[in-house]
């Protein structure tokens, strides 16, 4: 009998996109909750400009977020999903309230930096096995990523 593949591709052959998405959903998560904490705290002349900035910016990563964990799921496996394994998986740390709005900024764009590391590592583990359709979904994040991190550069400059 030959070993279970789901949609062509078998659990070893996958095994590294899916270690690389599950590090990418965590260090994503940390984001995320840094990006809320920023919105409801930010305060200064920049207020308006960043409370709004901080609340797009975790609209969208709470949508990677979740097609990440969906496509992880199509490769049968099972995504990380406990803030325990979040914290002890993700390269981006949490900081605390008392940030000025730039300084809040500037660890967005160090985010921004760690993310795009692993967009680009699991991309590459996902062109290794042919897998297109997660090509493609990183591929957009990381375009995204980029042009966001342009902006923010942008303001702090």
């Amino acid at each position: 009998m030959s070993a279970y593949r789901k949609l062509g591709f078998d659990a070893e052959e996958t095994k590294a996109v899916v270690d690389g998405m599950n590090s990418l959903l965590a260090n994503l998560h940390v984001h995320y909750q840094k990006l809320r904490n920023y919105h409801w705290n930010v305060t200064g002349s920049d207020f308006f400009d960043l409370h709004d900035k901080f609340e797009e910016e975790y609209n969208e990563v709470k949508v990677q977020i979740d097609e990440i964990a969906e496509r992880i799921r199509v490769f049968g496996q099972t995504p990380v999903s406990t803030l325990k394994e979040y914290l002890e998986m993700s390269e981006i740390q949490e900081t605390g309230t008392d940030l000025s709005g730039q300084e809040m900024v500037k660890e967005i764009l160090q985010d921004f930096e760690i993310l795009l590391s692993f967009y680009v590592d699991a991309l590459e583990a996902a062109g290794e096995i042919g897998d297109v359709a997660t090509e493609d979904l990183l591929t957009g994040y990381i375009q995204r990523t980029e042009k966001m991190h342009w902006m923010l550069t942008a303001f702090v400059s």
